[in-house]
């Protein structure tokens, strides 16, 4: 399997392949490439509705003159457990952060809960987070605010008295039902928009629709999440 940075022919053939519609493993199998290769080079280089070989390829390489050289890389000096390949580890961790990029999360705080997520305990100091990083206690700081605010991450009290960040099992069912919730407001103010504009008006209908569209999908959600719940508990099996 070829390793090194991607060729400009390589990202060409990505970009062939995403307009054929092919899955990330199959772009990846033709290139004979790891699959998280393709995933990493497709969603931090605009995803894979506005990914442009020339520009991946330009930009790729703008990055590489910017590095320090011979800068050691963060997460390779971090001891991983388990036997894990800590390469394998960072590359993984940073395509997890792209994912939660595309789907929205700002980077700094995309990286955060990525390197939370990968830690076998979920829970890290402001220091730990900051030295794994590389970034300043100011920008955690700025992160998790953020983060607490949305409901991905708590805090707790360790026995040194330190702040800790956690994940925990719960942390997802929070957010979701939180944010189902949140969407919710959305049919309250379509349906003030009825009052204003009529029952029974082309822009009433319209905002009435969106009210009762905003209703059966954060219900839902709100549904799943609770039945679904379980699944967040669920240990891994021995063996």
């Amino acid at each position: 399997m070829p390793g090194g940075r991607l060729t400009q022919q390589e990202r060409q053939q990505i970009a062939l392949g995403l307009a054929d519609n092919l899955a990330y493993a199959e772009i990846a199998r033709r290139l004979d490439r790891p699959t998280s290769t393709v995933t990493r080079e497709v969603m931090r280089n605009g995803g894979p509705t506005s990914y442009r070989a020339d520009l991946a390829h330009r930009a790729t390489e703008q990055r590489t003159r910017r590095r320090a050289p011979g800068a050691p890389r963060p997460q390779g000096a971090v001891p991983q457990a388990h036997g894990r390949d800590p390469e394998a580890v960072r590359a993984y961790e940073e395509v997890l952060t792209t994912v939660l990029m595309a789907s929205g999360t700002p980077k700094m705080m995309a990286r955060v809960l990525a390197c939370l997520y990968i830690t076998d305990s979920g829970s890290l100091t402001a220091a730990e987070l900051a030295q794994r990083l590389q970034v300043s206690p100011a920008s955690i700081s700025k992160a998790i605010a953020f983060l607490d605010q949305q409901g991905l991450v708590r805090r707790e009290r360790d026995d040194r008295r330190r702040e800790r960040y956690v994940v925990d099992d719960d942390v997802w069912y929070q957010s979701m039902v939180a944010s189902a919730r949140g969407t919710a407001q959305l049919a309250t103010t379509a349906r003030d928009g009825v009052a204003v504009l009529g029952t029974g008006t082309p822009a009433g209908t319209r905002l009435e629709n969106i009210a009762r569209f905003v209703d059966f999908v954060s219900e839902s959600i709100v549904r799943a999440a609770e039945q679904a719940r379980d699944i967040l508990h669920t240990k891994p099996a021995d063996g």
